[in-house]
């Protein structure tokens, strides 16, 4: 053991403290990140890029099936039960939108590409009446 030692010299030990540092990097961003969860989010559905529906999803909140219709003969069925969406059922071929299952953290999102259909969930934002900064226009 004390042959394996007199091979390291001072900075080794601080690579290696840094190595160890970076590699219980993703659990502390992951764990810093659950608990800055928002209350609730905004479940935007989406037909051939246009904003069809807004959702608030809130833990208790009402449990409701809506269905959409995008084209001739094509169906969507989405369910949402309080703070989580899903597209419960439709009638495309690869059914990757029912795979998917319940989603219900901001940055999610649900696809169903041959209905066109997008659920996207979103951090709802404070209600305030100063101006955003992305609608903040600057003269040049």
């Amino acid at each position: 053991m004390n042959a394996i030692l007199k091979y390291f010299k001072p900075f080794d030990y601080i690579l290696i403290g840094l190595a160890v540092f970076i590699s219980f990097l993703p659990t502390i961003v992951t764990t810093f990140n659950k608990v800055n969860t928002p209350d609730s989010v905004i479940a935007v559905v989406k037909i051939h890029g246009k904003v069809v529906d807004r959702f608030e999803l809130v833990e208790g909140g009402p449990h409701q099936e809506v269905t959409y219709y995008p084209n001739e003969g094509q169906y969507n069925i989405v369910e949402i039960d309080g703070n989580q969406i899903r597209v419960k059922e439709d009638n495309s071929p690869d059914q990757i939108a029912v795979r998917t299952s319940w989603i219900h953290r901001p940055g999610q999102v649900s696809v169903c590409l041959p209905h066109q259909l997008l659920i996207e969930l979103q951090e709802s934002k404070p209600q305030n009446n100063e101006e955003d900064e992305e609608d903040l226009i600057l003269p040049l």
